[in-house]
């Protein structure tokens, strides 16, 4: 019999904090993106210079990816989430300095430390949502990353409206700043404390209540030596290093869309400039849909089934856009392309969070959301180089390949059972079929989206998360 948790005010809180938080970053990044011509005519800069400029962008993202798992498990999710807001509202006032000034190296600067934000943030509110999905046993993620679509949508509008009336860009993104610190403020009090912090001190040996102050510090120490090592060793398993394939095409195909896609329209199918940045609308719209309406599918047909079809509905739409004479049916594929790409990133790292020892859990979603995100940003920009030498709309065929060995490769987020002995013991039996338990919160444990959140098994009751 499937029983539906009872989700508690505090924890729906923590839910709504995490949707508004990243509905934020959205419009944050996309009101950036829009203003980025603004940005490069009051600086007086060439195309080049501009490029060396974005640079930072790309340097802070990743510096940011790659130390916050690490973080989290040292510290905690609210913690990283709090000293990502932090840079990322204090990129976004640089840049707008920077940009009234006329200041490159001031536009440089903001843009690593908003970078800096938002890759600490980002993988932070992976674990977040895990966590929450776990408590709730539905999807959560899909909607945690359809509230950053939509703030993409919404940033994007803004901006070319305020884009048209001319107003300016130091102003505008300052704003933008305002509003993201009180989204921020009011994410960070709704967080529970210590999500991935415990996984961090139990591996490190501990029961983490027990034992003197030095032993406690001892316990730390070793939780921070081993956040690197821990974080490479869970790719041990043969599981999660297909789950991190299927991410890194999925990423790929969306980042991909979103590096090159007005471009393409424009030089590959000779569209207009106003008509190439439509098509994005449009798949940023396509993004967003998918992402919203994917947690009835999950909860009907399991990871498995909707990644393997998401990721054949990406490759038909990139097939089009690549191979399709006629500019309007390339741009009505960008829909299939975006509803196909929408939830890949999102379910692949639920199906992380699954495992028969709720300790790696939070390692588990760290590693994959790096990997994801490494590919998101680092991936795409690597096309231009080949678009040198065999155009852009051949270059694409780079994403139509790693969506059809994704396809291939699905059936690693099918449900992974646990024998009753695996796991973490009382709480194995405690949560059923989920490896629930109240102190399952805080470790990330058990399946997130995998398993009983999407319905592929019988779900029970899950305690107070807080």
């Amino acid at each position: 019999m499937k029983v539906t948790p009872v989700v508690d005010a505090r924890t729906r809180r923590w839910r709504a904090a995490l949707f508004l938080f990243m509905l934020a970053t959205g419009v944050s990044m996309a009101s950036w993106v829009a203003r980025t011509p603004a940005v490069r005519d009051a600086l007086d800069v060439s195309t080049g210079a501009m490029g060396l400029v974005l640079f930072g962008l790309s340097v802070g993202s990743m510096a940011g990816v790659l130390v916050s798992g690490g973080l989290v498990r040292r510290h905690g999710g609210r913690t990283v989430i709090t000293f990502g807001a932090g840079l990322l509202v204090a990129g976004l006032l640089v840049i707008a300095g920077g940009a009234a000034l006329e200041i490159s190296g001031g536009v440089f600067g903001g843009l690593a430390l908003f970078g800096a934000g938002l890759g600490l943030a980002e993988v932070a509110f992976n674990i977040e949502g895990a966590a929450v999905e776990r408590t709730v046993g539905r999807p959560v993620l899909p909607v945690l990353h359809g509230c950053f679509s939509l703030g993409t949508v919404v940033g994007a509008l803004l901006g070319m409206g305020l884009t048209a009336v001319r107003f300016p860009v130091g102003w505008h993104l300052a704003a933008v700043a305002v509003a993201v610190a009180a989204a921020g403020i009011w994410t960070v009090r709704a967080i529970p404390p210590g999500t991935g912090r415990e996984d961090a001190e139990s591996r490190a040996g501990g029961s983490g209540d027990g034992g003197s102050a030095d032993g406690g510090s001892g316990r730390g120490e070793r939780a921070g030596s081993r956040g690197w090592r821990a974080q490479v060793e869970v790719w041990r398993d043969r599981r999660l290093v297909l789950i991190g394939l299927i991410v890194l095409a999925m990423a790929f195909a969306e980042g991909s869309a979103n590096d090159w896609l007005p471009l393409l329209m424009v030089d590959g199918h000779g569209t207009s400039a106003t008509a190439g940045s439509l098509t994005f609308m449009l798949f940023a719209v396509a993004m967003t849909t998918g992402r919203f309406a994917g947690g009835p599918l999950l909860v009907r047909y399991g990871p498995a089934a909707v990644v393997r079809a998401s990721a054949v509905v990406a490759a038909v739409g990139v097939a089009l856009v690549v191979f399709s004479s006629s500019a309007l049916l390339a741009g009505a594929a960008v829909v299939l392309w975006g509803l196909g790409a929408s939830l890949g990133f999102p379910v692949t790292v639920s199906a992380a969070g699954e495992g028969e020892g709720e300790r790696e859990a939070s390692a588990r979603v760290a590693a994959v959301s790096t990997a994801g995100y490494a590919a998101f940003l680092v991936g795409p920009p690597s096309l231009g180089f080949l678009a040198d030498h065999v155009g852009l709309r051949a270059a694409m065929i780079v994403v139509l390949v790693l969506l059809g060995g994704a396809a291939l490769i699905t059936g690693a987020l099918r449900r992974r059972t646990p024998s009753p002995a695996a796991g973490d013991g009382g709480e194995a039996a405690g949560g059923g079929a989920e490896g629930g338990g109240p102190a399952s919160r805080g470790a990330m444990g058990g399946r997130a989206v995998g398993e009983g959140a999407v319905g592929e098994g019988a779900t029970s009751a899950h305690s107070d998360p807080v």
